[in-house]
């Protein structure tokens, strides 16, 4: 199986020894609290390419020379093994360290991030997290032999491998270069969000800084209600071409477009958008040469998924996607159907299926295409109890973070069908709420809502250019970010720079400047999006 710490091509290798440290293969004697190392080596490597694996890296990095270091390790008793790998820069380090996160499944994407960070001139982190799935496969070592949890490998997954990778790169880079790096930052999409919130939860003192984009505060919580699209296409017996859903795509994004003063294809008022699905009733919609009309059961199918989980007796168990959001990029996101032959089939959502048969049913085998709403509803509960703790990132309580002067930097796309937005939005509430209020929060921990933005990037909206940037630059020189800078390429092929306001504000446009230039918009008051 391929590993994301591996790569199939030819490592030169040499021995070089930084200026004022040790040579790359003499890295020894870390100590990394809680853990027994079981082996560290070290290579130079010259002229590496990290290649192009779309959706995570759309091109491919050339000419890398570095130091890698790679420790393994397990915890006491824990009959665990986690690798961390450690890429320093051989010339124009920065003196900064950068933990890079993983996504789905992964808790380090290996190269992949490693190769963005020194290509920054970053020392840069990347772990395994031993290794409990492959971006939305989860693997067999999740089960022991009697079918029970591997605990300790859950554990390592949830936040404990991004500790030891955190300790173990600032040290190494300490012996590397014979100085301690002057700032430590995380940066992560997805679960590398999710694991960006953790470690300023649990870990406050691990980064100066944390930039979390598309983040999983309730990791347990989506795990389920990803299900909640599929289950709702089985249980009410009506499963529309991903072309119908486009048409109630269209319809909402064309009532409300506007809202923000400007129409320009996306909706960036989300709040103030109440769209009706049951307004195209009747109405007709060409898909693949065909016409299809348009009847009261799908435009129910389609108001249920905006809704959300919700339990049989009325309960709204978690958001949905916000009008506007598309089916089709990068993701595909958890409301997916197939059409083939003029027959359409809902498509199961690949990590949740894997999350409920693994970690809730301890099955692999279980037939997710029973589930009821019942069921969906208890294994949400049950998710919830067993799992939130550990693997969830919800604690609004960031004091230590705080008090630490850490800055949280996170971002999400307003038209994420993977991760639905509202979770990050209603976490960010429960902090306010715990910690003086958004004025307050706003001065270490600022979220930018991007309009139109997919998971990580992808769909039609102003995808951030450099947020990383802009959270250095609040941590090292006090420069608050009032906005991020976003850009995305319009239908008729120009370049749109908008910047991404921070919550609770959104963007609206001024009424007489170029809509296409960022200038021309303002921050203004929002109600809020939950």
């Amino acid at each position: 199986m391929f590993s994301l710490f591996e790569c199939a091509l030819t490592f030169t290798f040499v021995s070089v020894v930084s200026s004022t440290g040790v040579s790359c293969s003499s890295i020894t004697n870390l100590n990394i609290p809680g853990t027994n190392i079981l082996s560290i080596t070290g290579n130079i490597v010259l002229n590496y390419t990290v290649p192009a694996v779309p959706p995570v890296l759309l091109s491919p990095i050339n000419g890398l020379n570095f130091c890698s270091v790679t420790v393994v390790l397990t915890h006491p008793n824990e009959n665990d093994t986690v690798t961390t790998t450690i890429w320093l820069p051989l010339s124009g380090w920065n003196g900064r360290f950068q933990g890079t996160g993983g996504g789905g499944f992964s808790a380090g994407l290996g190269p992949l991030g490693l190769g963005s960070a020194i290509q920054g001139g970053y020392s840069a982190g990347s772990t395994d997290g031993g290794n409990l799935g492959l971006f939305f496969d989860i693997l067999p070592a999740a089960l022991t032999s009697n079918g029970s949890i591997n605990w300790p490998l859950i554990e390592d997954f949830g936040s404990r491998s991004v500790h030891d990778m955190a300790v173990i790169g600032k040290a190494v880079t300490e012996q590397y270069y014979g100085t301690p790096p002057l700032f430590s930052y995380f940066g992560g999409c997805s679960n590398g969000g999710r694991e960006g919130y953790a470690a300023a939860q649990k870990y406050p003192r691990d980064f100066d800084g944390v930039m979390a984009a598309s983040p999983v505060p309730g990791f347990a919580k989506i795990s389920v209600a990803a299900m909640w699209p599929y289950t709702v296409m089985v249980q009410e017996k009506t499963v529309p071409s991903e072309c119908v859903f486009n048409a109630f795509v269209n319809a909402s994004i064309a009532q409300c477009d506007g809202l923000d003063g400007v129409l320009d294809g996306i909706i960036s008022d989300v709040e103030s958008c109440f769209y009706d699905p049951y307004t195209l009733v009747g109405k007709q919609v060409a898909c693949d040469g065909e016409i299809v009309t348009i009847d009261e059961a799908t435009s129910k199918v389609v108001q249920m998924v905006h809704d959300g989980l919700t339990s049989p007796s009325g309960e709204k168990l978690w958001s949905g996607q916000n009008w506007g959001t598309g089916f089709v990029g990068l993701y595909v996101g958890n409301l997916a159907t197939s059409t083939q032959n003029g027959t359409t089939t809902p498509i199961i959502p690949e990590g949740s299926s894997q999350y409920i048969k693994y970690l809730l049913k301890r099955d692999p085998s279980f037939d997710i295409s029973s589930l009821s709403y019942a069921d969906l509803t208890a294994l949400f509960h049950q998710s919830v109890a067993e799992y939130e703790a550990i693997l969830g990132a919800g604690n609004p309580d960031l004091s230590g973070f705080r008090d630490a002067g850490g800055k949280l930097l996170s971002w999400h796309g307003l038209a994420d069908s993977l991760i639905y937005p509202n979770g990050t939005v209603l976490y960010r509430q429960e902090v306010d709420a715990l910690m003086g209020g958004t004025e307050a929060v706003s001065e270490f921990y600022r979220l930018f809502l991007a309009p139109g933005v997919n998971h990580c990037g992808g769909g039609y909206g102003p995808v951030p250019t450099d947020p990383l940037g802009a959270l250095v630059a609040w941590v090292e020189n006090g420069t608050v970010p009032e906005t991020i800078a976003g850009q995305f390429t319009d239908g008729v092929g120009d370049v749109v720079w908008r910047d991404i306001c921070y919550y609770p504000l959104v963007s609206r446009y001024d009424g007489h400047g170029d809509p296409k230039v960022a200038s021309s918009y303002d921050c203004s008051t929002s109600r809020g999006l939950v």
